[in-house]
């Protein structure tokens, strides 16, 4: 089996505060159906309030970054095949209103 992340920044999802609650429930009720059918690995939301930082080999702590922003909120799920993880990120999708990137993990026969 397969990771895959399904994600989108947070600029991605455009809601009105009366559909804010209804998108909550329904990306929930997603999450609980991935964990159901034992796909479900984690899954949360940046918190962007707390600023990244960059700590280094020597375990020096910066207030930097790479510079990739990272925002929104993820999933990973484990899956049989590309055409599965692409059907949950459809779910997803549906549930949160906004498109989602996928992306495969690579195989680490450690996890």
């Amino acid at each position: 089996m397969t990771k895959y992340l399904i994600s989108f920044p947070s600029d991605a999802m455009v809601l009105t505060e009366e559909e804010f609650p209804v998108v909550v429930a329904e990306s929930h009720a997603v999450i609980e159906e991935a964990k159901a059918a034992g796909v479900y690995v984690f899954g949360g939301g940046i918190e962007e309030a707390v600023a990244p930082v960059l700590v280094s080999a020597d375990g020096t702590v910066t207030a930097e970054t790479y510079g990739t922003e990272l925002t929104g909120g993820f999933t990973i799920l484990e899956l049989p095949n590309r055409e599965a993880a692409e059907e949950w990120a459809r779910k997803v999708a549906v549930a949160c209103r906004c498109s989602q990137e996928l992306r495969e993990f690579g195989y680490d026969p450690q996890s």
